[in-house]
């Protein structure tokens, strides 16, 4: 059985790098966390700071102390027709209060958050197209350290089976060994059958580790943990997207079949209107879609719930001390009982998004009816 896992482990390694690339590729045209640049002191405003937590951003914001906040500044890189190639790190925005080289984080308006052009007042240009934007943010950031994770796992593991292929497992290896057997006999093997799951293995085993060290990552508030990737649409988008390739470039004939001539059907369904045609068509693309959205909603609650009960605290602080202090109790318990019920989810979602995925290849492949 080692052996037989050594390939897959192999083929894994290459495939992470590939499918971090997707995701990356949709955090391009990024909507980051706005800035409030009004100085004056404002209530407690719980929307805000809930989904400044979740949302990408331009910095990564490490610790607060007497007011102060302090940020690790991320590259910003930027292209513009007109003027080219810029790069520049985003401390350069002073966190949204300043502009440069003609750029700003807006703050306002249909394009809050993201980088606009900007004119001498340093207000916004209107009907200016916005830069090409393929900064290194929060969100990217943390996928690459999140992909070095799991190189350094697959590669220490893969390396360990080419010089032992039937010792007694160590260290990681000990660890992981039955995750990957269970996404092998438990995921990949019932869903796409025996004889065919094998060449599948390496992006089965991508997704299903990918999702959830990326899902735990996102539970532990310490630099360079913490960001919301799964939590992130653009990042879900690129995962379904190549679920969505998989499955289709991997689809043989009776799938093709069963799309365009569905078989026991009547054919008043399906000539000389398309009728059942259209719905497998669209059947394609909503299969990967809900995958996308499953994932995004369920690590995105998680987050927007748990920040929801330490809101309580400021919210009844404002009212009185006395409030905040007996508040503060109930909502850490509810917030500590949330994320502990957050890494079971983690789990879950990294179980049903692989195992909804190599169903969708099973049938895709499968020769029976």
């Amino acid at each position: 059985m080692k052996p037989y896992i050594t390939g897959a482990v192999k083929l894994t390694i290459r495939i992470v790098i590939l499918i971090a690339l997707s995701g990356t590729v949709g955090l391009c045209e990024i909507n980051a966390a706005p800035y409030d640049n009004d100085n004056t002191e404002k209530d407690f405003d719980p929307g805000s700071f809930i989904f400044d937590h979740i949302a990408d951003s331009y910095e990564w914001h490490v610790f607060s102390f007497r007011g102060d906040h302090y940020s690790i500044p991320l590259p910003i890189i930027l292209y513009c027709s007109e003027s080219g190639l810029h790069f520049f790190m985003s401390n350069r925005f002073d966190h949204g209060y300043s502009t440069y080289k003609g750029f700003k984080i807006e703050s306002e308006g249909p394009n809050k958050g993201n980088i606009v052009k900007v004119d001498e007042k340093g207000e916004a240009l209107k009907d200016e197209r916005l830069p090409l934007d393929i900064s290194i943010t929060k969100n990217v950031l943390a996928m690459f350290f999140s992909v070095m994770i799991i190189l350094a796992i697959f590669i220490t593991i893969g390396n360990r089976y080419r010089k032992k292929p039937v010792g007694v497992p160590r260290g990681f290896q000990s660890f992981f060994e039955p995750l990957i057997l269970f996404v092998i006999d438990e995921i990949a093997k019932p869903a796409i059958g025996e004889k065919k799951h094998e060449r599948f293995l390496p992006y089965i085993l991508t997704l299903f580790f990918f999702i959830w060290i990326n899902n735990m990552l996102g539970l532990i508030p310490l630099f360079p943990m913490g960001a919301n990737v799964t939590g992130n649409i653009s990042v879900t988008m690129g995962l379904a997207l190549t679920s969505l390739i998989a499955v289709n470039f991997s689809g043989n004939k009776k799938y093709w079949g069963h799309i365009f001539n569905p078989p026991g059907i009547p054919g008043f369904l399906k000539f000389p209107i398309p009728l059942m045609q259209v719905i497998e068509v669209v059947g394609i693309f909503t299969k990967p879609f809900v995958l996308m959205i499953r994932l995004f909603a369920n690590i995105t609650a998680g987050h927007i719930i748990t920040m929801g009960f330490f809101s309580l605290i400021f919210i009844f602080g404002e009212r009185s001390p006395y409030f905040g202090f007996g508040i503060s109790g109930i909502s850490v318990l509810f917030g500590i009982f949330i994320t502990f019920l957050e890494f079971l989810v983690a789990l879950i979602q990294a179980y049903v998004f692989t195992l909804l995925t190599s169903l969708f290849i099973g049938a895709a492949v499968s020769d029976d009816h």
